[in-house]
C-alpha cells in the first residue's frame, strides 16, 4: 500500500464536473475541483449559467433557473467534501506520472501534481455575435433548441434556425412541434445535412428553407423580446425583415480541449475520444466527461450521467493502481 496521499483532480464546473466530484467525495477520495475563473469565457457553472429556465432536468417539476441548478450542484459537491478552487488550470502535462499542472493565478514555478484527472471542461456553442444578439440572448436568441424550444415565448410563434447541417435540420424539425413556422437560413446554396435529413426538412410543411441567406440584425420590441430578423441574400444582396420570435444557432460547438491538445486523442471536431461505454481516454488515469466528449446529446442530464461514469472509472483505476 502506498503511504502518500493520492491526488485526484476534476477540471470543470458544469453538471459533469460536479457529479463526478460528488461521487468521488462520497468515496472519500478527497477530490479537488478547479471550477475556473471565466474559463472558456463562461462563468463557473458552464453553459447552464447562460440559460434561464431549465424544465427538463428531473426532480424540478416547476423548472429551475440554470444558474440556480448549478449553485445547488456546487453546494452538494462541497457538502460531500469536494474542495472547490476558483482558478483556471492553464497547463496540464500528461507525459509523465504523476501528471503535472499549473494554474492561471499561480506562478509558473508553482507546479502541482495529480495521479488522476477528470476532464469536464465542456464546450461552447458557436455564435455569430450579430447586432442585437447580446440584448436578446435568452429573450428569443438561443443556441439549444432542445433545451429552450418548449419555452412559452416560442409557442405558436415564427422561429428561425441558422445552419445547414444535420443538427440544424434536427433542431428545425424539433421546433415545428412548438412554433407556428420554422425558417432555416442556409449560407450556401445547398444543405450539408444527410440526404434523409434534408428530405425530411424540405418536405415539412411547417418549414421554409432560405438558401444563400444570412442573418444581419436581431430586432425586438418594447417588451424587451426579439420579434424580427433582418436577413440578406448572399446572391443578390437584397435585404428583408422576417417575423421571428426565436432565433436558434445550430452552427456547431467548440469543445474546450486546448489544455489537452496533442496529448489526448480527439476526433475530427476536437472532442475527446473515450472508449465506448466508458469515460476512459487513451491516456491511463485521464477520464473525460460531459460536453467535452459528447457532441451528440449535449444535455445537462447526460453530462451529469457521464460525470458519474468518470468518477466510478477513476475510483476503480485508483484502487487498482494504488490499492493493496
Amino acid at each position: 500500500m502506498h503511504s502518500r496521499i493520492i491526488g485526484l483532480k476534476v477540471i470543470g464546473s458544469g453538471p459533469a464536473a460536479h457529479t463526478a466530484a460528488i461521487y468521488l467525495a462520497r468515496a472519500e477520495l478527497k477530490p479537488v475541483l478547479y471550477e475556473g475563473f471565466m474559463a472558456n469565457n463562461v462563468a463557473a457553472g458552464g453553459q447552464l449559467t447562460t440559460t434561464t429556465d431549465v424544465e427538463n432536468f428531473p426532480g424540478f417539476p416547476q423548472g429551475i433557473l440554470g444558474q440556480e441548478l448549478m449553485d445547488k450542484m456546487k453546494e452538494q459537491s462541497v457538502r460531500c467534501g469536494t474542495e472547490v478552487i476558483t482558478d483556471t488550470v492553464s497547463t496540464l502535462d500528461l507525459s509523465s506520472r504523476p501528471f503535472k499542472y499549473t494554474t492561471e493565478f499561480g506562478s509558473e514555478s508553482n507546479v502541482h501534481t495529480t495521479d488522476a484527472v477528470v476532464i469536464a471542461t465542456g464546450a461552447s456553442a458557436r455564435r455569430l455575435h450579430l447586432p442585437g444578439e447580446e440584448q436578446y440572448w435568452q429573450k428569443g436568441v438561443s443556441a439549444c433548441a432542445v433545451c429552450d424550444g418548449a419555452v412559452p415565448i416560442f409557442r405558436n410563434k415564427p422561429l428561425v434556425v441558422i445552419g445547414g447541417g444535420d443538427s440544424a435540420a434536427e433542431e428545425a424539425l424539433f421546433l415545428t412541434k412548438y412554433g407556428s413556422h420554422v425558417t432555416v437560413l442556409v449560407r450556401r446554396d445547398k444543405l450539408r445535412a444527410s440526404k434523409t435529413m434534408a428530405n425530411r426538412l424540405l418536405s415539412n410543411p411547417k418549414v421554409t428553407v432560405k438558401f444563400t441567406t444570412r442573418p444581419v440584425e436581431i430586432r425586438g420590441d418594447d417588451t424587451g423580446f426579439m420579434n424580427a430578423l433582418l436577413v440578406k441574400s448572399t446572391a443578390t444582396g437584397a435585404e428583408e425583415v422576417i417575423d421571428a420570435n426565436g432565433l436558434f444557432y445550430a452552427i456547431g460547438h467548440d469543445p474546450a480541449t486546448s489544455l489537452v491538445k496533442g496529448q489526448l486523442e480527439t476526433d475530427a471536431d476536437g472532442y475527446i475520444v473515450t472508449k465506448p461505454g466508458t469515460s476512459l481516454t487513451n491516456v491511463e488515469g485521464v477520464f473525460a466527461a460531459g460536453d467535452v466528449q459528447d457532441k451528440k446529446y449535449r444535455q445537462a442530464i447526460t453530462s451529469a450521467g457521464s460525470g458519474c461514469m468518470a468518477a466510478l472509472d477513476a475510483e476503480k483505476y485508483l484502487a487498482e493502481k494504488f490499492g493493496e
